[in-house]
């Protein structure tokens, strides 16, 4: 086709997305065919790169599934941040008030198993909805320049990662569960209305293909790190291969996405922090919301739930900041620098002794109430960990989110060396990294078994940040929130324990996927937990 043919096409009517109105193109399709589409491409590589930079742009997108800014939006509509800030609120590691304005409670309570529930169609719909962008996007690139090549090997880490952002929620450890049903998988040739759920193994291997492919495809180079490179995907890799417990390739695949990278140094986590990419030099990856994102509707994002520092979100204006479980907080020992990523039963931190918010400074600010009500006093045990982008106090939201960092990466190193036959190096690269960057005193306790030491330092580090349930579903460990003898903060309703084996942590299929797809069968099996569930069930880390 000729290129002023392909001009007639797009002039006839296709609509192209530019970066400023790039949420219409998630929608766009059916104007031309995969063939014209790649034509059109490659005559204009600004279409190509602008429905590339749509992929991006989509994954914190704030009210993208219900609603708009004015009209039903929902302020738990923020794909996958709030993902993972779900998965978090449903572990044993952090607490939520049981108010009316915590719209997070579906998982605190685990109700997010409740197929009609908007909870769980987000947390299920979000990962596809990106698979569908980028299925349609890699049938229509243009072909054989380097720039097709990087925007092919990201697509496929993004697809990858969207299906790791799924299997470990909808059937057990990979061990145990390679041949049962996890969820279905998405291409040309499937039959939608009739896609059947396909195995972990299936899943698994799928997620490999593309990483292998994408890692080929990458070099380090980037826009930003809202972005992936070949650091980013071997990350993701190693994660796979943690959850398949392939040890040494684990640790292998984290070594290699730690090139250039270190964790962040005490001084630079002594404060609170996570929320400036541009400042984060450990992370390697995240999302990035725009200023027009947060202002569209800023009570939908990472910042309004989960800084206590935030002038204009649910968390510190409705008592919804996130808690650390005391249960493992009082284990942290006091010269751990990450202890005073939450205020103690006296509201004190250390880590905020510097910082103000109007007249209040450090533990003060603790109990300020601001005359706007966009302030109110914070519960003991807050945390303080995520900072705001935009200074104290500030109402624009526009925080930015991790979703790999460089912390994460050696702590796959420390657990696939100690599972894949090298204890000792397991260990030494476990004490260097606790002693080195979070606590000077630290040696590796005899109390613990060494696996259970690397999850209690998965759990303190990588708090808040989405993989409490995924880690205890692949290390087959029960949700332990509270012990018999022990006072606990978290609310009533929420005072439970789950069992490794208990079919409720299966996630459900929404009401909306089994409606429209009959290969689909739901899991089932279990009971919605009550409080006061299970005292007795111990966990190796907080007993």
């Amino acid at each position: 086709m000729k290129l002023n043919k392909i001009m007639a096409l797009v002039i006839g009517g296709l609509s192209l997305a530019a970066c400023s109105d790039i949420d219409d193109q998630v929608y766009e399709g059916g104007a031309l065919s995969k063939e014209q589409s790649q034509e059109v491409n490659e005559a204009m590589p600004e279409r190509a790169e602008a429905s590339f930079n749509g992929l991006f742009y989509f994954m914190g997108n704030p009210a993208q599934n219900y609603g708009t800014r004015f009209n039903n939006a929902r302020a738990d509509d923020f794909g996958f941040v709030m993902m993972a800030i779900s998965q978090d609120f449903e572990g044993p590691d952090m607490a939520g008030a049981d108010n009316g304005y915590n719209w997070f409670s579906a998982a605190s309570e685990y109700s997010s198993r409740t197929p009609s529930y908007a909870n769980p169609y987000i947390r299920y719909v979000t990962p596809y909805t990106l698979i569908g962008m980028v299925n349609d996007l890699l049938g229509t690139l243009p072909e054989g320049t380097e720039e097709a090549k990087n925007m092919r090997g990201q697509c496929l880490a993004l697809r990858a990662f969207s299906y790791l952002s799924l299997a470990p929620y909808f059937q057990g450890r990979y061990a145990d569960c390679k041949d049962k049903p996890c969820v279905p998988l998405l291409n040309d040739s499937i039959d939608a209305t009739n896609n059947p759920r396909a195995t972990v193994g299936k899943v698994y291997e799928t997620i490999l293909t593309d990483l292998n492919e994408a890692i080929e495809l990458l070099g380090t180079d980037r826009k930003s790190k809202a972005y992936i490179n070949r650091n980013v995907a071997y990350g993701l890799r190693a994660r796979a291969y943690l959850a398949m417990e392939e040890w040494t390739k684990a640790a292998d695949d984290a070594t290699k996405a730690l090139e250039g990278y270190a964790p962040a140094s005490m001084a630079e986590v002594s404060v609170p922090a996570f929320c400036d990419m541009t400042k984060e030099a450990n992370w390697l990856w995240g999302i990035t919301l725009t200023d027009d994102q947060a202002n569209y509707f800023g009570l939908g994002t990472c910042a309004s739930w989960m800084s206590a520092l935030c002038g204009d979100g649910y968390g510190a204006a409705c008592g919804t900041t996130a808690m650390v479980n005391k249960l493992l907080w009082s284990r942290i020992p006091d010269t751990d620098v990450r202890k005073g990523w939450w205020i103690d039963e006296n509201l004190h931190s250390p880590n905020w002794a510097n910082l103000t918010w109007g007249t209040a400074k450090g533990d003060e600010i603790a109990l300020l109430v601001t005359d706007d009500g966009g302030k109110v006093e914070l519960p003991a045990y807050t945390n303080i960990k995520f900072g705001m982008k935009s200074g104290v106090g500030s109402t624009l939201n526009n925080s930015d989110w991790p979703l790999m960092r460089a912390e994460e990466m050696v702590l796959i190193q420390a657990e696939g060396y100690a599972k894949g036959g090298n204890e000792s190096k397991g260990r030494q690269t476990l004490e260097n990294f606790v002693k080195t960057y979070r606590d000077p005193s630290y040696t590796i306790p005899t109390y613990r078994t060494l696996a259970d030491e690397i999850w209690f330092q998965r759990r303190v580090e990588l708090w808040g940040e989405g993989f409490a349930v995924s880690d205890a579903r692949r290390l087959h460990k029960p949700i332990v929130r509270f012990h018999a003898n022990e006072a606990t903060n978290f609310a009533d309703a929420f005072t439970f324990n789950i069992s490794a084996d208990d079919p409720w942590m299966n996630m459900r299929f929404s009401n909306a996927e089994t409606d429209n797809n009959k290969g689909i069968v739901n899991n089932t099996g279990g009971n919605q937990p009550v409080a006061g569930q299970n005292p007795d069930l111990l966990d190796g880390v907080t007993d």
